[in-house]
């Protein structure tokens, strides 16, 4: 069995920070420095995503506790909303890498994505049938090679027969470390997506 793995976040949906943080000041009353200053720059975030707080309804306490900030899972998929924008041409190559092998999210991000992604990417969510690796829930974020052995390790496959894509460089060396087939996608070029088919199709029509 082959095991396309895909990134989210400016992979399969193109994300701006600079409008999440608008909607979710709108959506609390509280201004955006505070936000920002509170929770992004002293590291909480990333702190969630290695999975501090492994239930949303924690992780939306914890925020609420460290900017005084309220927000809903409902307001907090909102802002996410906001913030991304499908990659429909990237969106189909993970369509097209489903009639190849298992598909799967390996994605960093904290606990409200997962219960919000069917609101926010349904059209991801769909074609995934509920193979969503988040790194709050592997308690490990990429690059770190143990994100991607962990999903080696979910799926029962070798790594010779596993592919993967991001927009992050050093995501895709810590794939390779662990000889994963990977594809940096750079969505800033007409032709990545292009680029990102053939690297399926060179991967599917490999020798075994």
């Amino acid at each position: 069995m082959d095991l396309y793995l895909f990134d989210y976040d400016k992979t399969l949906y193109a994300y701006d920070s600079r409008k999440r943080l608008p909607a979710q000041s709108q959506l609390s009353g509280v201004s955006q420095y505070h936000l920002a200053s509170t929770w992004w720059v002293p590291g909480y975030e990333r702190r969630a995503e290695s999975g501090e707080w492994p239930t949303a309804a924690e992780y939306l306490d914890k925020f609420a506790e460290v900017t005084g900030a309220r927000l809903t899972i409902a307001q907090w998929a909102e802002a996410r909303q906001a913030a991304s924008t499908p990659n429909a041409g990237v969106v189909d190559a993970l369509r097209r890498a489903k009639t190849l092998g298992t598909v799967s999210l390996l994605s960093n991000n904290p606990s409200p994505f997962l219960e919000t992604l069917p609101t926010v990417a349904p059209d991801v969510a769909e074609l995934l049938d509920g193979n969503v690796l988040v790194s709050f829930l592997l308690k490990v974020r990429k690059p770190a090679v143990e994100a991607f052995q962990l999903a080696l390790a979910h799926y029962g496959v070798n790594a010779e027969n596993a592919f993967f894509v991001d927009d992050s460089a050093e995501n895709v060396e810590g794939a390779r470390a662990v000889g994963i087939t990977a594809h940096h996608f750079s969505g800033e070029y007409d032709e990545s997506v292009a680029s990102l088919n053939r690297a399926i199709d060179a991967f599917a029509g490999r020798q075994r």
